[in-house]
C-alpha cells in the first residue's frame, strides 16, 4: 500500500514540476472561450506555438487579447461599475485556467479594475 502512495505523490509532484495541471487547464478554458470549429488542430497549434516559443525564447503568444479579457472583465461588471469583486477575480482566474486549486489568493479589500485583471490574467499567462 505504501508504494501506491509513493507512486501517487511522484506523479503528483511530476505534474506540479512541469505545471501539467495548469496547462490542461488553461488548454481546456481556452476551448471553450474561442469554440474552435476544429478544436484537436487548435489545440495542436497552441501546443506547436508553446514549442516554438520554448525553443527561441521568444514570448508563448498569448491566447486572449485586449478585447478578450475586457470582455470577460465586462461580464464579472454586471452592474458597469469599473471594478470587481475579489471572488468574482478569483473566479474568473479560475475559469481561464490559471488558478491552481490549492492557491490562496490574499484579498486586501480593494475592488479589482480592469487595468488589474488584465495584468494578472498576463502575468499568469507568460509563466504558463
Amino acid at each position: 500500500m505504501q508504494a501506491g502512495g509513493n507512486r501517487e505523490l511522484e506523479a503528483r509532484n511530476y505534474l506540479e514540476k512541469h505545471r501539467i495541471m495548469e496547462l490542461l487547464n488553461y488548454l481546456t478554458s481556452a476551448l471553450l472561450f474561442f469554440r474552435p470549429e476544429k478544436p484537436r488542430e487548435y489545440l495542436i497549434s497552441v501546443l506547436e506555438r508553446l514549442r516554438i516559443a520554448k525553443i527561441t525564447g521568444v514570448a508563448f503568444p498569448f491566447f486572449m487579447d485586449h478585447c478578450n479579457i475586457v470582455s470577460m472583465f465586462e461580464m464579472m461588471d454586471t452592474s458597469d461599475k469599473g471594478t470587481i469583486s475579489f471572488v468574482q477575480y478569483k473566479e474568473g482566474l479560475k475559469t481561464l485556467g490559471l488558478l491552481n486549486e490549492d492557491e490562496v489568493l490574499k484579498d486586501d479589500g480593494h475592488a479589482i479594475t480592469l487595468e488589474k485583471f488584465r495584468a494578472e490574467v498576463n502575468k499568469r499567462t507568460e509563466e504558463i
